[in-house]
């Protein structure tokens, strides 16, 4: 099995609670609060783990929250690689409002690095990656580094994988997308950054399909994937145009789906599998989470139920 390596630049942890009405200017008073480790790659780990995978998971951690992160993976058997900053690592806090439901997210920024700390956390990286892994990017990239730094750490590894997996936001996203220079093994967006990056809303599978094409055929990444909601996500390459169509389920939080869509994906390539199946993999992970309280994410046994109402349609 291909080995999997996971980058998280700006990684947090999570708090998830509620309150029976979100109101301003009164003092709430809020259940002990949930609290996972959170980042998108760190998100993209834990999901290949509870899918039954396994993964080294490599965070800018710094701080005494820093310490929290890496004691909360290490209660969830995540393997860890620390890349040790002098910035303190960020939280984030999502509430629900109990008579609405409507959840309530916000999520600090993080500490600016230095010029120092992007040579050493490519280092890191080229370290950490194996012949041959798949290395996936997720999420955002810190502040103080550059706009570059997703095709800086292709350049960096490329002389011991071309498989790298970017999910991520931003200038980031937009200077991938305008300037691509090798093409990445997989690139995904979500619904939004997609219509941002085409300028033009995306309202149909078929313009989804269009878009996601036309950056195949620009060197942008060799397999694209887009959300499409609620209703499912395309997958394209240079000959395959596939549209796996969402089961219907219950949504309590969609934090973290985009990451467990990613974590089922990489755990479905590293064991050679179709990209049908691999797509069906994602797309009922995602589902799955939205159905688990803050940023619990997927459990093995919803995956494997929702499979099969995870159908393929190609375009």
């Amino acid at each position: 099995m291909t080995k999997i390596l996971t980058i998280t630049l700006a990684p947090s942890i999570d708090l998830a609670t509620s309150i029976d009405r979100v109101i301003a200017g009164a003092k709430l008073r809020c259940p002990p609060p949930r609290m996972d480790p959170g980042g998108g790659g760190v998100n993209v780990a834990r999901a290949i783990k509870q899918l039954g995978g396994s993964s080294q998971a490599l965070i800018v951690v710094g701080g005494a929250t820093g310490n929290q992160l890496i004691d909360l993976l290490n209660a969830e058997s995540i393997e860890t690689i620390p890349v040790q900053v002098a910035q303190h690592t960020r939280q984030s806090l999502a509430v629900t409002d109990s008579t609405t439901s409507e959840q309530y997210r916000f999520s600090l920024l993080a500490e600016p690095l230095g010029a120092d700390d992007g040579v050493q956390i490519l280092n890191s990286i080229t370290e950490a990656t194996s012949d041959g892994a798949l290395v996936v990017l997720s999420g955002s990239v810190a502040p103080g580094l550059d706009v570059e730094f997703p095709q800086q750490i292709q350049a960096a590894i490329a002389d011991r994988t071309n498989r790298l997996i970017v999910d991520t936001s931003g200038l980031p996203l937009a200077h991938l997308i305008a300037h691509p220079t090798q093409p990445l093994h997989l690139l995904r967006v979500d619904q939004k950054e997609a219509a941002d990056a085409a300028g033009v809303p995306l309202d149909t599978v078929q313009s989804s399909v269009e878009f996601a094409a036309g950056l195949v055929d620009r060197g942008v990444a060799e397999i694209v994937v887009t959300g499409r909601g609620a209703d499912g996500s395309i997958l394209v390459t240079k000959d395959k145009h596939l549209f796996c169509h969402a089961p219907k389920v219950s949504v309590r939080s969609k934090i973290g789906a985009g990451d467990a869509f990613v974590g089922a994906m990489a755990l479905s390539m590293s064991r050679n599998e179709p990209l049908q199946r691999t797509l069906q993999w994602g797309v009922a992970a995602a589902s799955a989470t939205v159905m688990t309280e803050g940023t619990a994410l997927c459990r093995l046994e919803d995956v494997q139920r929702l499979l099969p109402a995870c159908t393929i349609t190609e375009t």
